[in-house]
């Protein structure tokens, strides 16, 4: 792979659907300066500054951007290596000569309690009381100690053996880790060691990972062990070698050499992992192009973590690469290298307060300006509402970008068009643009666009020069009404909706009151449709009377005729003085409600009616009419003579129920026989059909005759059922009325003090109840003193209530007579 300086430090495949999860940068300025005359070793971090060791034995102070603030002479071999206290005041130093030093960084001199160093022994230095130092040797004899880790309690290091734990606060080792892959040379392979926290150790050694948890031991179990005890919860092999380890959560961040079966070192790996039982699952892998990558060994590699911030640092001996977990504007950044513009406009919505590298607005027009480029133009003005908002200056220059594209249809149907709006000329543009290629789109936006957008006499006028060319158009005719309306010139709408048949005319009418302006319109309107102008006039009586109408449609009577029939219906009286006219209509256009006119009209001259009726043969009519000027005998004769219809003859004869009538019937029908079946058939009910039958000429031969005399003897039979059932109904009835009244007048009255005279209108009973005294109760419930009575008459001897003396022998002519 050819060495890339800054411009390659991406570390993930750029052809990849998944987005990475780390980013990276150098650690450039004074590192790069360093780095030129010297390679580094190892490195320290802090949240405040970095300390940086060098195989020419200078240790660096650095801040956090790589720039030198401090530097160290300490030995003239490698820092093998460097470690802070917690609170970053005190810096301890091993180099590869085996001396250690510690050192304040403000130059002053350490004031370190206990510290530990390696080598062949692993030895404790702790102060006296005399402020001396004491060491003591907590392990020897297992060969070179290559790395040291101190948390809390627990010191843990790794030698040719394996991995130990020491436990400082009972002085006791509690555990032996033995190293698996004992063929790598442990140093060309070093071992890394990391605590996630204060119990649990990782451990990586070649291609084996191991994750180990410092855990009490239950008090019965004890005996001669130790109080604590190493479990190894997660224990895996990796595909590549391992450099450095550093927790990420419940993840582990891992940095591996790589090298292939040729010997071929490729460029170093960092991975996420997520660490299981017996195995690990990646979570993302990066390649990193670090300067002199071709030449550098496992053991040539570090990785430092910062616990705060979660910075993971790469250090090789000639750079030093910064991971850094993704923010939000990272994540936007690789969502636009992908095009998921969509995608990145949502994300920096929900996150607008986070992000700090990026705009909403400006994501929004690369989405736009990607759309467009895509030819996506519908999507892309619809984009417009989002993305432009409020912004006027963005909306027009949009506009004028689409249009010269040629999609300004594209962006019309999403111009602001409420409290925002654009510049008149914008909206009228657009308008003169759909007015050259696309009439039905223009007539859309007149409708849906406010008038108040654009100009409306220049749009007008555009229309009215398109219409010389096309004087028949009827869309640009409807949207040029629609345009004089908003206008306010209702007239002119007016005429154009007529001469088009719009559906629309009858609600303009009504909604802008135009009925003085169609007074001169009306045959237009009932032409187009006669149904609803009809109801639209008659509706509206008081603003157009039925006069001017009739005078309006005076030459045209087919619509005159149904105009007065409408009124008719609605009102018998409204157009009486119209009656005589619409007799002929009637004749002339509907003669089927010539005769229910005749029969509810009480304004209709009837020898007019009958004139026209005996002129046009109309027998009903004229039968109808006769009947109802009183001359029955002849419109009897009509029936007989012109429609001879006996049915008709019989059933008029019934309605009239004049004995003379009959008398014609019978005369007209006795030498016709299917007339005389037919009043056999019906007369019985009326007439006597002795009558009938006594007339009737000996020989003639009528058909159906049996059933005819069979059907009147019926009829008489039925007629005696009926009267001796009502009969006995009638006796029933008067019986039981006879005993309810009996009832009634037997029933007792309620006599109290409330009750009067109605003679002296005094209380009816007497105040002391121990004296006699004598009340009369008429069933009228009408009461006396017996002494306020008159005598009583003379007939039968028989008192009547005096009030009620009109009803004589009526109900209050009994009385009820109370003594004590």
């Amino acid at each position: 792979f050819p060495i890339q300086e800054e411009n390659n430090l991406k570390g993930y495949d750029e052809d990849s659907e998944e987005e990475p999860k780390l980013k990276y940068e150098r650690l450039s300025n004074g590192v790069t300066e360093i780095l030129q005359k010297d390679a580094a070793s190892c490195m320290t971090v802090h949240d405040k500054f970095l300390a940086l060791g060098t195989h020419f034995g200078k240790v660096f102070l650095l801040d956090i951007q790589g720039n030198i603030t401090q530097k160290f002479e300490i030995s003239s071999v490698k820092i093998n290596q460097i470690s802070l206290d917690e609170s970053g005041e005190h810096v301890g130093i091993c180099s590869e000569d085996g001396k250690v030093v510690a050192l304040h960084p403000q130059f002053t001199k350490s004031n370190y309690k206990q510290f530990v160093t390696g080598g062949n022994k692993l030895l404790l230095y702790e102060r006296n009381w005399l402020n001396r130092w004491k060491t003591c040797v907590l392990h020897e004899g297992e060969g070179t100690i290559t790395n040291i880790q101190w948390r809390a309690n627990l010191i843990a290091w790794a030698n040719n053996v394996g991995v130990k734990i020491y436990d400082f606060s009972t002085k006791q080792r509690i555990t032996n880790v033995l190293r698996d892959n004992v063929s790598l040379r442990p140093d060309m392979y070093p071992c890394s060691l990391c605590w996630k926290d204060n119990t649990t150790l990782i451990v990586g050694w070649g291609t084996s990972i191991k994750i180990c948890v410092v855990k009490e031991r239950n008090a019965t179990e004890m005996r001669d062990l130790p109080s604590r005890y190493v479990e190894i919860v997660s224990a895996f092999e990796t595909e590549f070698f391992i450099s450095g380890l550093a927790p990420l959560a419940d993840q582990l961040v891992t940095l591996f050499f790589v090298k292939d079966h040729m010997d071929f070192r490729a460029r170093p790996r960092l991975d996420i992992i997520q660490p299981l039982a017996e195995n690990c699952e990646e979570i993302s892998s990066d390649a990193l192009t670090v300067r002199n990558y071709q030449d550098n060994e496992c053991r040539d590699y570090r990785l430092e973590h910062s616990e705060g911030e979660s910075l993971f640092y790469i250090i090789s001996p000639k750079d030093i690469v910064v991971a850094k977990e993704r923010d939000q504007d990272d994540h936007i950044d690789w969502l636009l290298e992908k095009e998921k513009y969509e995608e990145a406009l949502m994300a920096a919505e929900i996150s607008f307060k986070n992000i700090k590298r990026h705009d909403v607005q400006k994501i929004g027009m690369e989405y736009i300006n990607h759309l467009v480029k895509k030819g996506d133009y519908d999507i892309a003005a619809r984009k417009c509402q989002k993305v432009l908002g409020k912004n006027m200056e963005l909306w027009e220059n949009e506009v004028y970008r689409f249009k010269t594209i040629g999609q300004l249809k594209a962006i019309s149907q999403y111009l602001p068009r409420g409290d925002l709006r654009l510049r008149p000329a914008i909206y009228e543009m657009i308008l003169h643009d759909f007015l050259q290629t696309d009439y039905e789109g223009f007539a859309t936006l007149i409708r849906e666009w406010p008038g108040e957008l654009y100009n409306n006499m220049a749009i007008v006028q555009a229309v009215t020069d398109h219409l010389k060319k096309d004087p028949t158009n009827s869309t640009l005719l409807t949207t040029l009404a629609e345009l004089y309306t908003y206008d306010q010139r209702y007239d002119k709408a007016l005429e154009i909706y007529l001469r088009l048949r719009h559906k629309d005319v009858y609600q303009l009418i009504h909604r802008h009151n135009l009925f003085s302006s169609i007074e001169d319109k009306i045959v237009l309107l009932m032409d187009f449709d006669k149904e609803k102008a009809v109801d639209m006039l008659l509706d509206n009586e008081d603003k157009i009377s039925t006069d001017k109408v009739v005078e309006e449609l005076a030459d045209r009577p087919e619509l005159l005729h149904v105009y007065l029939h409408k009124l008719f219906k609605r009102d018998h009286h409204k157009g009486q003085k119209y009656h005589e006219r619409q007799i002929g209509l009637y004749a002339e256009y509907d003669r089927p409600n010539l005769l229910p006119f005749l029969r509810d009209s009480t304004h209709c001259p009837l020898e007019k009616a009958l004139e026209i009726c005996q002129q046009r043969n109309f027998v009903e009519e004229t039968v109808f009419l006769l009947s109802r000027m009183g001359n029955c005998r002849r419109a009897l004769q009509m029936i007989m003579e012109e429609l001879e219809d006996v049915g008709k003859a019989i059933e008029f004869a019934k309605e009239q129920d004049d004995a003379e009538l009959w008398e014609d019937l019978i005369s007209y029908s006795i030498d016709k026989p299917p007339f005389i079946t037919g009043l056999l058939n019906n007369i019985g009910t009326h007439v006597d059909p002795i009558l009938l039958i006594n007339r009737i000429k000996e020989g003639m031969e009528i058909p159906n005759l049996r059933d005819s005399l069979v059907k009147i003897l019926q009829d008489y039979n039925l007629q005696i059922l009926l009267r001796e059932g009502c009969k006995k109904i009638l006796v029933a009835d008067s019986l039981s009325l006879l005993q309810k009244m009996h009832r009634t007048q037997m029933r007792g009255v309620r006599v109290d003090e409330e009750n009067i005279c109605e003679s002296c209108h005094a209380t009816i009973l007497p105040s002391d109840m121990a004296k006699s005294f004598s009340v009369v109760v008429f069933h009228c419930r009408h009461m006396f003193h017996k002494e306020c009575l008159p005598s009583p008459g003379t007939v039968s001897n028989v008192q009547f209530c005096n009030i009620c003396s009109a009803k004589r022998r009526g109900p209050g002519s009994g009385i009820l007579e109370m003594k004590k």
